[in-house]
Formats: structure tokens, C-alpha cells, sequence
């Protein structure tokens, strides 16, 4: 299933998210609820400074009590340090928590979405890009939680402090009041205009990451290709572009977007003149005092930055909800390959593989094959030859049951694959490609993943088949060597021996060699050979070989062409049809070997 990349539906739809995210926040409740609670005495002790200045003017500047007001002066200061000190605390305490709840959270979501990566057949790795893969799984679980958590963490903070700010106003003058009411309810009211805006630029940026993301991969992976190809500038213009869109997106969000804190600087002068002319109005009145006035205008101004803020804070809580809203569309993704609930174990495969008019095909009404009949008995060995796309791949990737196929059956022991536990399958089946992947660490690491609890015998024989055991010697670390990632520190043929030890020491009763020499040299191919003969040495084998001459001796050989068997028998019986399309391979490959001997030694 390719993953959609437009996928926002239910960003708006905040109690079906909160539902679908509560078992992940569940366990971290109480911090996650403390850390909130904090954030509330943290925006409501904004208020005090306000307060003090009110006291400070009315007690001390104009009070008539000198006594009184010379110890309001020294208490003053000290209470709004005091204050002062307690919000930092607090804020700290409060930011710590917050952060620690949405770590906590998306490591969780990330664990989760990395054991159900582990699930997806090749199938869904075939569609997607490494990019928008590492974007999904990676980054949005900690944009929708870190985001969220900060975001909600300064809202409620804000609102508080609004409240408490507000609260100062009216209890400071209720006439002043309603021009801070104005600036707070102005605060919300552009954010119901962009929230289109908002998803539509949060989706379009993940695609652009992870076009970015795939890019650097295959910068990575492909450098040796890019360098031998003179690809430098290609690679670099294909990068630019993605970095001219990223750019172009940002300024169209800007251009429509960038307005919120300007209309909120404009509203915030509307208020604050509002204030200064009512206010004195007022004055001259007599209805406030010039102490209450001040208050006003400081609590007003403090207002100002958190009303300010309020819009950019909403929108990226919006942006929030819609990296949370794909993470929830990830969880909702199933491999289309899995264990039904009647899946049964096999120990062991005891007595044959069996296709029975098996239909394949990657793309609709695209058919890759085309009624495939063949059965390999225990002890057997069959290779599968022909031109290049008839399909010999992929009968080699449906017994291990990498891809599912359209009709027809693959039978082992006459129990149909689809029915069998895929652990207990693939247990039983040892796979050698024509490119290996190596994994980061030693060599010893890379061998126990056939068999992690492997003695050091087992490893020792495993190396000794394999015909890595002299190389081995050579290295001043031996089998702890580390190979780096990919095997970059091994030559082809080591990584093909390596694998075959790997192979080896699963110890599985089949095995399938996907060409596995046709890369090498004649020099490493031999050695290979050597260690793949070891490999089928009492298993039973499906091989997919390239040089006929490497196969003349399996029980059968299929001769796959356009998706069907052209023909089936012994390299003896098939000899024997001068015209068949096996005796017609091997004669033009063997006829091309002698010219080309023939050439090296004129040369």
C-alpha cells in the first residue's frame, strides 16, 4: 500500500485524535495533568506586577499615611522578586514536566510505529520512498506530541495569564475593561481563517522533507554512482529545486499567514489608545484614581504579548493535529501479508514445494506470471534460467512468501503458504541474494542473525564452509571486526561468503540462491561456488543462476521465459532437444565464453 500523502480529513476532529491517542498518553496521566496544572499559577502570577504598581500608587505615591507607605516601599520590591522567583520555578518545573510527558509519549508512538514498519511486506517498501517513510514514522510522531504538549502548555499558560490580567482590569476599572476583552477575543478569531491554510502547508512541507530526506539517502548510498557518472550536478540541481519549493511554500504561508502578528500589534494600539483616552476621561472624573489608571496600563500591556502570541500558538497546535491526525492513519494501515487466525507451524518441510498454476502480478492486469506448475521434492534441486524479467526473481521471493500471489497455490507438505505462521516459514527457508545487505557491527554480529544463539563452533564452522576463515585470520580484530554500515570494508565476494555463512548457520532445509556469483569476478566466483556447494549439501535448493555451467548437476532445471515455463527437465534430457530454448541458452552461452577465451588469449 503506498502511503497517502494527503491524508487530513480529521486534523479538526480533536475527540476522535484524543481517543485514539489516550492509550499512549494514559501511562504518563499524572505528569502530563501536573505539568498542566502548573502552567495555570504560572500565567496567573503575570497579574502581580500590575497589582503592586496599583498598591504603590495608591498607598505610597498618593497615600496619606507616610508611615504606612514607607513600609509598603520596602515591601513591595521584595514581593515582587519573592513572585518573581516562585514563576521561575514554577516555569521551570512546568517546561521540564511538559517535556519529559511528550518525550515519554512519542517515544512510545515511535516504538509502536517502528514494530508495525517491521510487519509491512516488500511490497509496501517497493511503493514508498526511504524519505516519506523516515517522515511518517520518524517525524511525525514527535511533531504531533512534542508540538502539541508545547503548544497546549503555552495556551494554557497564556489563557491564564489572560484571565488574571483581565482579572486585574476589571477589578481595577470594569469601564476600561472591555477594550482588553476586545484584544482577547480579536486574538482568536484569525486562526478559523487559516486553518486550511495550516494543514494544507504542514502536508505539502512533510512531502518536501521527505523528498529531501530520500535525497540525502541516495546521495549516501549512490555516491559511487554519482561520482563514476559525474552526477555532481545533477544530484545538486535536484536537490535545489526541492529547496526552491520548500521555500516557495514557506513565503505562500507567509504571504497568507504572516498577517496574525501585525493585526494583533494593530488591535493592541486600537486597545491601548482606547485606554489612554477613556482612561483619562475617567480622571478628570474622578471615577478611578491615577493609581488604578497605571495598573490598568500596565496589566494591558502585559496583556499585549500573550494576546499577540495567541494566534501563532493556536495555529501551531493546529499543525499539531495534523502530523497526530497521519500518525493515527499509520495505525490504521495493515500489512496485506499476515498470520489469519488458523495459521498452523511447520517444524520442519518434509517432503516438497509445490506451485500449482500459480498467477503473479506487482500491477494490476500487468501479469508477471502465468500459470507456474513445478514441485521440488526434500533433497531435490531445481534451477530456474532464462532471459532477464521472465519472472525467475519472483517465484524465488513467493515461497518465502514476500508477496502474495493472485491465483493458483504454493503448497509445502500440501498445506497451502498462506496458511502457514510466517515466522515457522521463513524459519525453515535460508535466502542468499545477488546483493546481500550487510548490517552495521562485526562480522560476528552479521552471522549470528541466522542463528543468535549460535555456539562458537557452530560460528567456526559456519566460516570455515564459507571459506572465510583464512581472511578472517588476517584481521588484527578477527571475527570482531567491525564492517561498517552496508559491509563498505568488505569486497563483493567477502559480503557473498559472508552471507552464505549467515545462510549457513540458520541451518534451514531449503535453500534459494538468487544468482547469487553473477556479480563477481571468475576468481571470487569460484571461491563462492565453493562455499555455495557447501551450502546445498544435503538441503534442498532453488536456484536462480546466470552461468548455465553452475547448475548442470541440480535434479531439474526450469527454463522461465515471459512468465512461464518454457520447458522443464535434467541439463541431460534438455541437451537432448537441440532446438528447446534450454539447449538454445546454454549453446550461446557457452559459444560466447569460447570467443571470448579465445580473444584473451590472442590479446
Amino acid at each position: 500500500m503506498k502511503l497517502n500523502e494527503v491524508d487530513y480529513d480529521k486534523s479538526f476532529e480533536y475527540v476522535y485524535l484524543y481517543k485514539r491517542m489516550w492509550p499512549y498518553v494514559k501511562p504518563y496521566l499524572f505528569r502530563g495533568i501536573l505539568g498542566i496544572l502548573i502552567a495555570i499559577p504560572v500565567g496567573l502570577l503575570d497579574g502581580i506586577p500590575a497589582l503592586a504598581i496599583k498598591f504603590y500608587f495608591d498607598h505610597v505615591i498618593n497615600g496619606a499615611d507616610s508611615t504606612f507607605a514607607q513600609k509598603v516601599v520596602a515591601w513591595i520590591p521584595i514581593s515582587i522578586i519573592g513572585f518573581a522567583v516562585i514563576q521561575g520555578l514554577l516555569m521551570y518545573l512546568n517546561n521540564y514536566l511538559n517535556d519529559w510527558t511528550g518525550k515519554k509519549i512519542t517515544i512510545g508512538l515511535q516504538k509502536d510505529l517502528f514494530k508495525k514498519l517491521l510487519r509491512f511486506e516488500p511490497a509496501f517498501y517497493d511503493k514508498n520512498t526511504s524519505g516519506l517513510v523516515m517522515s511518517r514514522f520518524l517525524n511525525d510522531p514527535g511533531g504531533a506530541c512534542g508540538g502539541i504538549i508545547t503548544n497546549l502548555k503555552d495556551l494554557i499558560s497564556t489563557i491564564c495569564s489572560s484571565f488574571a490580567l483581565v482579572g486585574v482590569l476589571i477589578y481595577t476599572s470594569w469601564q476600561l475593561s472591555i477594550f482588553a476583552i476586545f484584544m482577547l477575543v480579536s486574538a482568536f478569531l484569525p486562526v478559523t481563517l487559516i486553518r486550511k491554510l495550516v494543514q494544507r502547508v504542514s502536508h505539502e512541507s512533510m512531502k518536501i522533507g521527505s523528498s529531501v530526506n530520500t535525497n540525502f539517502y541516495e546521495t549516501f548510498n549512490g555516491n559511487r554512482i554519482i561520482n563514476s557518472f559525474n552526477l555532481q550536478k545533477y544530484q545538486f540541481e535536484k536537490f535545489l529545486d526541492q529547496l526552491i519549493q520548500s521555500f516557495n511554500l514557506s513565503m505562500g504561508y507567509s504571504k497568507r499567514a504572516g498577517w496574525l502578528s501585525p493585526a494583533m500589534i494593530v488591535i493592541g494600539s486600537f486597545g491601548i489608545a482606547g485606554v489612554m483616552w477613556y482612561g483619562n476621561h475617567l480622571i478628570l472624573n474622578k471615577t478611578i484614581s491615577t493609581g488604578s489608571l497605571f495598573a490598568f496600563i500596565t496589566a494591558l500591556v502585559l496583556l499585549y504579548k500573550p494576546v499577540r502570541t495567541l494566534g501563532n500558538t493556536m495555529a501551531g497546535m493546529q499543525g499539531s493535529f495534523v502530523s497526530m491526525n497521519r500518525v493515527v492513519g499509520l495505525f490504521d494501515i495493515e500489512p496485506s501479508i499476515e498470520n489469519h487466525p488458523e495459521s498452523e507451524k511447520i517444524p520442519t518441510i518434509k517432503d516438497s514445494i509445490k506451485f500449482e498454476n500459480v498467477w503473479f502480478e506487482y500491477e494490476e492486469s500487468a501479469p508477471v506470471l502465468k500459470g507456474i506448475n513445478f514441485e521440488v521434492k526434500i533433497g531435490e534441486s531445481i534451477a530456474l534460467v532464462g532471459n532477464s524479467g521472465g519472472g525467475k526473481t519472483t517465484i524465488a521471493n513467493l515461497i518465502p512468501r514476500f508477496y502474495d500471489i493472485k491465483s493458483g497455490s504454493i503448497k509445502i507438505d500440501d498445506i497451502d503458504i498462506r496458511d502457514i505462521e510466517l515466522e515457522s516459514l521463513r524459519q525453515n527457508i535460508a535466502v542468499v541474494f545477488q546483493d546481500n545487505f550487510l548490517f552495521s557491527g562485526t562480522i560476528k554480529q552479521n552471522i549470528l542473525l541466522g542463528k543468535f544463539n549460535a555456539t562458537d563452533n557452530e560460528i567456526h564452522k559456519a566460516l570455515k564452509d564459507s571459506y572465510l576463515d583464512e581472511f578472517i585470520a588476517t584481521l588484527p580484530e578477527g571475527i570482531d571486526t567491525e564492517i561498517r554500515e552496508r559491509g563498505v570494508r568488505l569486497s563483493g565476494g567477502q559480503k557473498q561468503r559472508l552471507a552464505i555463512a549467515r545462510a549457513m548457520i540458520k541451518d534451514a532445509p531449503v535453500v534459494i540462491l538468487d544468482e547469487a556469483t553473477s556479480a563477481l569476478d571468475n576468481k571470487s566466483e569460484a571461491i563462492v561456488q565453493k562455499a555455495l556447494d557447501k551450502l546445498m549439501e544435503n538441503r534442498t535448493v532453488i536456484v536462480i543462476a546466470h552461468r548455465l555451467s553452475t547448475i548442470q548437476n541440480a535434479t531439474r532445471i526450469a527454463v522461465v521465459n515471459h512468465g512461464e515455463i518454457a520447458e522443464i527437465g535434467s541439463h541431460d534430457d534438455l541437451m537432448c532437444n537441440p532446438n528447446g530454448a534450454y539447449s538454445t541458452l546454454y549453446n550461446a552461452q557457452f559459444k560466447f565464453t569460447e570467443q571470448t577465451q579465445e580473444e584473451l588469449q590472442e590479446v
